[in-house]
């Protein structure tokens, strides 16, 4: 996979099972794009959250990146972001929708909350009890069950697409964890420094049944805010950084 920011590492999660076949299948797993939020809460699973004018824009453009690719199964999160961001890159292939609730966003105790720098959620003392242990994570969905659910919904889009590609439209968190798992990373990370921006692909290549590299790569780039930037800083009245 090609593309401004790309890169590709070879990932050894998946090395000693069966291979299932000789043949090479790729699934995308993208990132929505920029959902309208003007409160900036972490809107999380919660319903009704759409996307913006821009984000319709990057899901255009990444449909146009994809329109040569040999993709033959389109798949999304159930949430309205990730359904909308997937419509033009069915469209574009003459496919349908198919809806995976394993995609969806983590859990978050903090869904519905402002979650800045300096204001927000943080502030208050009472949501402090929720950031006890940032290895499990103690606010939100482990990531263990992260990892299982997400590399279950990766098998089905594999499975769905054998020999061929596969796009799967997800979520920052879900995306990065399923990731770091794949490349033998540790689980609990920086948020702030996720390699998963907005419209993003992270491209996972399958020989059969074994994941043999992943790649990432930013079709979008020139739309998104620079402030969600992989690593940018965060800034106060900009908590969509912290966005999924």
């Amino acid at each position: 996979m090609t593309g401004t920011s790309g890169t590709d590492r070879t990932a050894g999660a998946m090395g000693d099972g069966e291979q299932g076949g000789d043949e090479i299948t790729v699934v995308h797993l993208m990132r929505h794009g920029e959902v309208h939020n003007p409160e900036g809460v972490l809107y999380g699973r919660r319903p009704g959250y759409h996307l913006s004018d821009l984000g319709r824009k990057m899901a255009d453009q990444v449909a146009e990146h994809l329109a040569e690719r040999d993709v033959t199964h389109v798949v999304a999160s159930p949430l309205e972001r990730a359904q909308e961001t997937a419509a033009p890159i069915a469209g574009a292939h003459g496919l349908e929708i198919a809806t995976d609730p394993r995609l969806i966003e983590a859990a978050n105790v903090f869904e519905g909350k402002t979650f800045g720098v300096g204001d927000g959620a943080l502030k208050k003392p009472g949501n402090w009890k929720y950031l006890t242990n940032p290895f499990r994570p103690s606010w939100g969905e482990p990531y263990l069950e992260q990892v299982v659910r997400m590399m279950a919904a990766l098998g089905a889009a594999r499975d769905a697409a054998r020999g061929h590609e596969a796009v799967a439209v997800s979520h920052q968190l879900p995306i990065w964890i399923v990731r770091s798992f794949a490349e033998r990373r540790r689980l609990w990370h920086d948020p702030r420094k996720r390699q998963c921006t907005l419209a993003s692909l992270t491209s996972f290549t399958f020989h059969g049944d074994k994941i043999i590299s992943v790649g990432y790569s930013e079709p979008a780039r020139d739309l998104v805010p620079s402030h969600l930037l992989a690593g940018a800083k965060p800034t106060k009245g900009k908590s969509k950084a912290f966005g999924a």
